[in-house]
């Protein structure tokens, strides 16, 4: 095999790439390949979705993102014309080194420059180059834009810019073939440029859905994205249906001129190699008083609340709290619970309501004796066992409840303590489903309201109901698929872009509290109303061994 795909979104390229990850492996294992790419544009929200797809099938991941990049410094909001506040630039992390940086690289795209789009900048790649191999991208590329325009040496000096900062080897110059006219003129330029330049090409596809057939409810996709109808005339389009998982063979026919810049797909392939570490806890540091250890506190404050709580407890009593103290030292949490009685102990000191504690976490003495539950364990006879479990090596979940006038106190103070660069809230995703995606592929198609909102009313009210479900469930409903094809067509077309992420927003409880900087870790976001958040979901932080608290909201 001699060709990887490197040019790839997928369904986090929100509202702009149908391609589902699931799919996409399953498409290139089909087709022979070993290694494939995830770059979505600006955020790395499904990389470690991606890497445990792949790597499931037995395919090298190359986790990359196609960043923005500031024609000027990412500060600079003053910039004219909507062509050119940004260009795009493929990054693909060759090792950890490269994917550490790349999350920075990402973070601060919307941390620091985010206009219109998360962008970075020249600086920042300078700093955070290491690691990294980067592609010339598309059309938006800032070396195919000088180019379109004739300014060949504008393209040059811009190519080598990006040669000097990723170093010789590290940057090529990216053929692309939709058969768009522009395309075709720019490539041979790029071949110019290349034997000027001694830079290598490489040949992708501008993958953004997975099947040839996926073009009409792509495009629909893009209508829902944009608020516009098929019918519209001026609105975008991938016009041509080429942006698809294309076979080797697709490739080499379409490059016949530049088999050595397929055949560096390969070779870029075969050099990115990511390990991601699961289930290792980082786990930030509690600041102990009196030169004690963290677990000769932790000791001290559960006697002591013992006390309080029993008084003149007998052995069966000290022998619980011993055992659940010593599980907790053993499975590495004897800092996570002085940080959740911290914050709890601050809450109650400064009269915030926080409520008595539910879930698994009150079958624990030692939450009990701390004052983060207020349930007694003894009494109710609950276990231990199923909130920690030695055998079952899992992050304790303990649900808070805070006043919803105050729980923002709380999350102030956790920042005050440990650093605002440590304390993120976390991303959730809103996601295309059964009835929604019918109302919104029926406005697409301006079919009639009161039409699309009965066949949508025909999907059950029930908890993760699909299409197919409906369809299996509601006869009525099957009939009208099976012999109406507007119906028909609605459908098929729905249930292609069903289960998409459809937007980000602030999870409504969790909270990540980390060792180092957060970005250190994970890629950051910006959630609609400014805030900073995690680009990865709270399972995903979890399986990454990060601390993430649930800090809810009770009215």
């Amino acid at each position: 095999m001699s060709f990887a795909h490197l040019h790839v979104h997928t369904e986090y390229s929100l509202l702009d790439g149908s391609n589902k990850i699931k799919e996409y492996v399953a498409r290139v294992k089909e087709l022979g390949m070993n290694s494939a790419a995830i770059t979505d544009h600006g955020v790395m929200f499904g990389v470690i979705d991606f890497y445990r797809a792949a790597k499931a099938a037995g395919i090298n991941p190359i986790l990359g993102c196609e960043v923005y990049v500031a024609p000027g410094s990412r500060f600079d909001h003053e910039i004219n014309g909507g062509e050119d506040r940004y260009y795009h630039l493929v990054l693909l992390a060759e090792n950890n080194q490269g994917y550490q940086n790349l999350m920075k690289i990402v973070s601060k795209g919307f941390v620091e420059g985010y206009y219109y789009k998360p962008r970075i900048d020249i600086e920042l790649l300078e700093e955070y180059h290491e690691g990294i191999i980067a592609l010339s991208a598309c059309l938006a590329g800032e070396v195919q834009k000088n180019l379109l325009r004739g300014m060949f040496e504008e393209a040059k000096q811009a190519a080598l810019r990006y040669e000097s900062i990723f170093g010789k080897g590290n940057f090529f110059l990216e053929l692309q073939d939709h058969g768009l006219t522009e395309q075709a003129d720019v490539n041979q330029r790029l071949i110019r440029l290349a034997a000027e330049t001694g830079i290598e090409l490489v040949a992708t596809n501008d993958v953004h859905y997975t099947y040839a057939e996926d073009e009409k409810p792509h495009d629909i996709l893009l209508c829902i994205q944009t608020g516009k109808k098929l019918t519209d005339e001026n609105r975008m389009r991938y016009a041509g249906g080429q942006y698809y998982v294309k076979s080797e063979q697709e490739m080499i026919e379409l490059f016949p001129y530049a088999r050595q810049a397929l055949e560096n797909t390969q070779k870029i392939a075969d050099r990115c190699h990511v390990e991601i570490e699961f289930g290792v806890t980082k786990l930030p540091k509690y600041d102990v008083p009196g030169g004690m250890t963290s677990w000769e506190y932790l000791n001290q404050l559960c006697f002591e609340g013992l006390e309080r709580r029993y008084p003149n407890p007998g052995e069966e009593l000290k022998e619980r709290l011993s055992y659940e103290l010593s599980t907790i030292k053993n499975m590495g949490y004897v800092d996570y619970f002085l940080i959740v009685w911290d914050f709890i102990k601050y809450a109650r000191d400064n009269d915030i309501s926080v409520g008595p504690g539910r879930g698994s976490a009150a079958g624990s003495i030692v939450s009990y004796c701390l004052g983060i539950t207020n349930i007694d364990p003894i009494r109710y006879q609950l276990l231990f066992e199923r909130f920690l479990n030695p055998e079952r090596v899992s992050m304790p979940d303990i649900d808070i409840d805070f006043c919803f006038e105050r729980r923002q106190e709380v999350i102030d103070y956790v920042v005050r303590k440990y650093g605002k660069d440590r304390v993120v809230q976390i991303v959730t995703f809103g996601t295309m489903a059964a009835r929604g995606v019918i109302r919104d592929v029926g406005r697409v198609m301006d079919l009639p309201y009161a039409f699309v909102d009965t066949i949508a009313k025909m999907i059950p009210t029930e908890l993760n109901i699909t299409i197919d479900k409906a369809l299996k469930m509601n006869p009525e409903f099957r009939k009208m698929y099976e012999t109406d094809e507007q119906v028909k067509y609605l459908i098929d077309m729905s249930k292609r872009l069903e289960g998409l992420p459809r937007h980000t927003s602030m999870h409504a409880a969790g909270v990540v509290i980390s060792q180092k900087s957060v970005d250190e870790y994970v890629p950051l976001s910006r959630a609609s109303d400014g805030s900073i958040t995690t680009q990865f979901t709270m399972t995903t932080l979890e399986e990454l061994g990060l601390l993430k608290m649930d800090v809810r909201i009770v009215r």
